[in-house]
C-alpha cells in the first residue's frame, strides 16, 4: 500500500464559523434530548450565534473541554437494553464539526462493501450485494456478532488508527477527550477507559475506522465481507471456506482488534 497522506493542520478548518454553523444545522435536524447540562436544542438555538462564537473561541484557544455523556438506555428488539451516551448539544455540534472535516479524509481508505453510517451507502445496498453474491454461488454465510462493540473499542488502538491520517495534535486531543469524557448515570460519574459512546456524532465514523482493518485483511485473504457498522457477514462458496473464514475473522477481531466475538 502506498503511504497515506497525513494531515497536520485541521483545527482551523474545524472552528471556521461556516463549518460550525453547518454542524449545528445537522445536530438540530437530528433532534434528540439534551445532555447533562440540561440544555435542549431549543435553548441552544435561542442564542445560537453567541453559542457558536463561544465554541469557536474555546477551540481557537485550545480551551475546549468535553462534558461527560448522559447515560440513557433504549430497548433492543431482543428486549435487552442498549446503553446510549448522550453528549451535550455543544459537544454534539463540536463532534459534528470535527466529523465534517475528517470524514472525507478517512472515506478514501474505506472498504467498498462497508455500508453503515456512510453518505451514499445504505442497508438496502448491503442486502442487494448479498443477494447478488448468493446468485453468484456464495451459498454459505458466516454471520459475525461482536459483543458490546461500541463499549469495548480500545482507545489506544483506535487513536493509532486516527493518527495514521491525522497529526494535528489539537484535533487528536479533542477526539481523545470525547472518548475519555466519562459517563453520568443517576448523578454518579463513571470513568470511560474503553469504548466510544453510542449516541455521539463521531462514534459511527470511529467505528468504521476501527473495523476498516478487519475489512481489508479479510479481503487480502480472499474472503468476501459485507459489513454494516458492527454487523458483518462473510460470504463463502463452500462449508470448508466458511469454517476457515470464521477462524480468520476470530483471529483478527480478538487478537488484533481486541474485541469479543459472540460465541453463538
Amino acid at each position: 500500500m502506498k503511504p497515506k497522506r497525513r494531515y497536520y493542520s485541521l483545527i482551523d478548518k474545524v472552528y471556521q464559523i461556516e463549518n460550525l454553523y453547518e454542524a449545528w444545522l445537522s445536530v438540530k435536524k437530528n433532534q434528540g434530548s439534551g445532555g447533562i447540562d440540561g440544555v435542549s436544542i431549543a435553548m441552544f438555538e435561542k442564542n445560537v450565534s453567541m453559542n457558536l462564537r463561544e465554541l469557536r473561541r474555546l477551540l481557537q484557544q485550545g480551551r475546549y473541554k468535553p462534558d461527560p455523556v448522559r447515560r440513557h438506555h433504549i430497548e433492543k428488539e431482543n428486549g435487552k437494553l442498549r446503553p446510549l451516551g448522550i453528549p451535550t448539544i455543544r459537544d454534539r455540534v463540536c463532534q459534528q464539526a470535527v466529523r465534517q472535516i475528517i470524514e472525507p479524509i478517512f472515506e478514501q481508505d474505506f472498504y467498498a462493501y462497508s455500508f453503515g453510517f456512510r453518505a451514499g451507502y445504505s442497508a438496502h445496498q448491503a442486502i442487494n450485494t448479498i443477494r447478488r453474491a448468493k446468485r453468484g454461488g456464495y451459498e454459505y454465510v458466516v454471520d459475525l456478532d461482536i459483543m458490546s462493540f461500541f463499549d469495548e473499542i480500545p482507545h489506544e488502538l483506535l487513536m493509532e488508527k486516527v493518527h495514521e491520517r491525522i497529526t494535528d495534535g489539537k484535533v487528536l486531543t479533542l477526539i481523545r477527550g470525547w472518548l475519555t469524557a466519562g459517563v453520568m448515570e443517576d448523578d454518579q460519574f463513571h470513568e470511560t477507559e474503553i469504548g466510544s459512546p453510542q449516541g455521539g456524532n463521531l462514534s459511527p465514523l470511529l467505528a468504521n475506522l476501527y473495523l476498516n482493518h478487519f475489512d481489508w485483511v479479510m479481503k487480502e485473504k480472499g474472503f468476501a465481507v459485507v459489513r454494516y457498522a458492527d454487523d458483518a457477514v462473510i460470504l463463502c462458496k463452500t462449508k470448508e471456506q466458511a469454517e476457515e473464514a470464521y477462524l480468520e475473522a476470530k483471529t483478527i477481531l480478538e487478537n488484533e482488534l481486541r474485541l469479543r466475538m459472540h460465541p453463538e
